[in-house]
Parts: C-alpha cells; sequence; structure tokens
C-alpha cells in the first residue's frame, strides 16, 4: 500500500486497492487501521451473531459480522466517492436487503456493535457513535469485554441518541427493533 499522504480525503476506491490482509476503516476520509481481534472479542461476536441469526429467522433483516464493510454515503454519493466507510463493524443488522452489495452494506443499518477495545475505544465512542448517530442509526451497541458491559443508544425522536441502558454479564436485553427479542448476556461473556 503507497504511504498515506496527510490531509488528503480517502474515498471507498481507495479502500478496494489497499492489501485484503490488512484491515482498514475510513471515517470522514480519514483512514485508520484495525489490530487483530483477541479470541474474547471473536468469542462476544459469535455468540451474538448466533443469537441474532436464530431470532431474525424469517423476517427481512439480515445479521453480518466482520469481515464486511459498512459504507455510509453522504448525501447521493456514488459507492466509488463514499467516504464515510465504516469499514468492517462487529456486528451490523440489515432490514433493505436491496443496498447489499460488493463487499457490504451500501446504506444505513438497522442496528450496529462495536465489540471495544483498548485500541478501538476512542473511535468507538467518539467518531463513530457521531457518524452513526448523524446517519440515522436506529440502535448502535457498545461491548466491553473487559468489563463485561454493554451500552445501548436508541435513536431519538429528535435524531439523537438518547442516554444509554448500560447491561452488565448477569442481564438481558431487548433489542428496540425487535421487541420480543432478547439478547442473554450470560452466554456472550466468556
Amino acid at each position: 500500500m503507497p504511504l498515506l499522504q496527510e490531509g488528503r480525503k480517502y474515498t471507498y476506491a481507495d479502500y478496494l486497492t489497499w492489501p485484503d490482509e490488512e484491515r482498514w476503516e475510513i471515517i470522514d476520509g480519514v483512514p485508520y487501521m484495525q489490530a487483530a481481534p483477541t479470541w474474547q472479542h471473536q468469542a462476544i461476536s459469535v455468540e451474538l451473531t448466533s443469537q441474532f441469526n436464530a431470532n431474525l429467522k424469517g423476517s427481512s433483516c439480515r445479521v453480518f459480522a466482520a469481515p464486511f464493510d459498512l459504507c455510509i454515503p453522504d448525501n447521493e454519493e456514488n459507492d466509488e466517492k463514499i467516504s464515510n466507510i465504516i469499514s468492517q463493524p462487529d456486528i451490523v443488522v440489515v432490514c433493505d436487503q436491496s443496498k447489499l452489495r460488493k463487499t457490504g452494506y451500501f446504506g444505513v443499518p438497522a442496528l450496529v456493535i462495536e465489540i471495544s477495545s483498548p485500541s478501538t475505544a476512542r473511535n468507538d465512542k467518539l467518531l463513530k457513535f457521531n457518524k452513526f448517530e448523524q446517519a440515522g442509526v436506529k440502535e448502535y451497541w457498545i461491548v466491553e469485554p473487559d468489563y463485561k458491559l454493554v451500552s445501548v443508544f436508541i435513536l431519538q425522536e429528535n435524531k439523537r441518541y438518547g442516554r444509554p441502558e448500560v447491561y452488565a454479564e448477569d442481564h438481558k436485553i431487548k433489542v428496540a427493533m425487535i421487541p420480543e427479542f432478547e439478547i442473554d448476556l450470560n452466554s456472550v461473556f466468556v
């Protein structure tokens, strides 16, 4: 990969030229390299994805786990010009399958889950939080494996995330988009 140029705004077209073995995200045109996830991270991701998958069967919604690109266009950008690639969020639930193409989803998903680590916490809690809120992602979860906590943000009528509901390992989370569905955190945290 060529050296990144400071001040340059990168796009999805640039992202597609980067090596597959490297994990990158582009937020507001700025690329961020991602570290490899820990086994705990992967175990949490597999369990959450499994619970979502089991409960979404028969619905119009689908769950995807990283590696899976999420491209959120500003206004009417065409795919190659998109500079808000929240590439490879840990878990994404999408309900408009017409926006599935190429390497992932091009639009605003119903729900995003990030499994945070010390190296990703700032982006998860600040940059991505703001981008997801601005884009209109209805539900955003931040999972903190070290503390065995999940913060759930729900988009309010004023198009802002309200105060989070915080859940511990012995709780169940009602999924806002599917009220009859609960995530059992006892089996999520290892």
